[in-house]
């Protein structure tokens, strides 16, 4: 900034540096265009790359000689507020969001009537400032809507918020030298604004870019790690943030729970009333499973009609967040579109306290759990009872005559007299879980 400021005025004179900034804006205006043409889906770049062709026309008017038919002197700067609304609304569009056209010519026709006024007479003060207030305000509406998508992007947030700001602090520094210290606002520091306008049309053509590439790896991201008929994590991607949970318990010494789930009798789903059906039942599954779990725990299918689970507690209460998804799934089964369907699940859960270095072996022993709730009758949860834990040297009892002697971890357990104890369906040994408040 300093160096542009010392350079001779003949090397930066307004009309050359007014075509230099006409051509860029222009260029960003037509490569985002052609960026459109060929990513139709992304509509948001058909907004930004109008908005900068309209701004590129509005400083064509500006820096035009007279022209043979009169133009309002408001005109130019009403196409600049419009260009901040288009910029607006497409940064709503490409994340989803209701477009609101009347905002886009909000601020534009706000300038044409208050300029009507006659303190705000063309080049006065007042005019000048109204025209920062309204660039200000589109500003921070365009820094809300990228700071709203903060934690859904790939990149850092802040070049995408601070950009923005720094567009304020453009068009706010000249008002505020203008009002404070007029005689410093030359015609130096007037060439030294267009530069820095002209280096922030760049870097904003570049974090929209940025923007839509940060789209893209996040569809394909997801595509690759999420099943596209329930929308559920795939085996895949449920095995790596499995891993990631047993890590994190691990290191914590705390425990971790994994269930296996099995829709009851769905091939006799699928031969009843097809296959169409049985994929419906498949996504009511998948949207009682979203809507019953919690944000840490993680829910993948596996395969078919088989999902599992894993959370980050206890049996006694992995035992509670199973059996809230097995009866809302029952509720939710009883009919699936215009069929009676009745579908159920039968669940198999198996806690490690130990830190999980082989998770095959923990979902093998939620296998064999899932299997023995469906002996039991299906429609059911059944927790693998805890393992006895292995000695080297078990001690004998002694025993009454004519007996024969028992080890004493066994006997210990016939004393304490301790039976599996029922919840719901679900079955877990520990008779102090029905006291335990469920997790929320």
């Amino acid at each position: 900034m300093f160096i542009a400021a010392s350079l001779p005025p003949s090397s930066l004179d307004m009309p050359t540096l007014s075509f230099v900034a006409i051509f860029i804006a222009a260029l960003l205006g037509l490569f985002l265009i052609v960026a459109w043409l060929q990513q139709r889906s992304v509509r948001a770049l058909a907004w930004w790359g109008a908005a900068y062709l309209i701004g590129a026309s509005s400083m064509a008017l500006w820096s035009a000689p007279p022209l043979r038919f009169a133009l309002p002197p408001e005109l130019p700067a009403a196409m600049i507020f419009v260009a901040c609304g288009m910029i607006w609304n497409g940064a709503r569009i490409f994340h989803g969001r209701r477009l609101w056209p009347i905002a886009a010519f909000a601020g534009a026709n706000v300038w044409l009537i208050l300029c009507q006024i006659p303190t705000l007479s063309e080049g006065s003060n007042g005019r000048f400032a109204l025209g920062a207030i309204v660039v200000t305000i589109y500003t921070f509406f365009i820094a809300h809507e990228l700071w709203r998508e903060r934690r859904k992007a790939l990149y850092s947030p802040t070049a995408a918020v601070v950009v923005p700001f720094l567009h304020a602090a453009i068009f706010l520094m000249p008002l505020a030298m203008q009002a404070f210290q007029p005689e410093v606002f030359s015609s130096s520091w007037r060439t030294v604004f267009v530069l820095e306008t002209m280096i922030y049309a760049v870097g904003t053509a570049f974090i929209m870019l940025l923007l839509v590439k940060d789209h893209h790896v996040h569809i394909y991201r997801s595509a690759a790690t999420t099943d596209h008929l329930t929308g559920l994590l795939n085996r895949r991607a449920f095995m790596e943030n499995a891993k990631n949970i047993c890590t994190y318990q691990g290191r914590r010494g705390l425990p971790v729970t994994l269930m296996m789930l099995d829709l009851d009798h769905f091939k006799s789903i699928n031969d009843r009333f097809g296959h169409a059906v049985g994929d419906e039942v498949l996504r009511v599954f998948a949207q009682v499973a979203r809507s019953s779990m919690r944000g840490s725990d993680i829910v993948g299918r596996l395969g078919g009609e088989e999902f599992a689970v894993i959370v980050a507690e206890p049996m006694e209460f992995a035992v509670r967040i199973g059996e809230r998804l097995r009866v809302g799934f029952e509720i939710a089964g009883i009919a699936v579109g215009d069929h009676a369907i009745g579908a159920t699940m039968s669940i198999g859960a198996a806690t490690s306290s130990e830190p999980v270095t082989d998770l095959d072996a923990l979902i093998a022993r939620a296998d064999v759990a899932l299997y023995r709730a469906k002996h039991d009758g299906r429609n059911r949860l059944h927790a693998e009872e805890a393992p006895t834990p292995i000695q080297s040297a078990v001690p004998i009892a002694a025993a009454p005559d004519g007996q024969t002697a028992k080890p004493a971890h066994i006997l210990q357990r016939k004393s304490t007299g301790r039976r599996p104890k029922h919840i719901g369906s679900a079955t877990i040994l520990d008779s102090a879980t029905s006291r335990l408040p469920y997790p929320r």
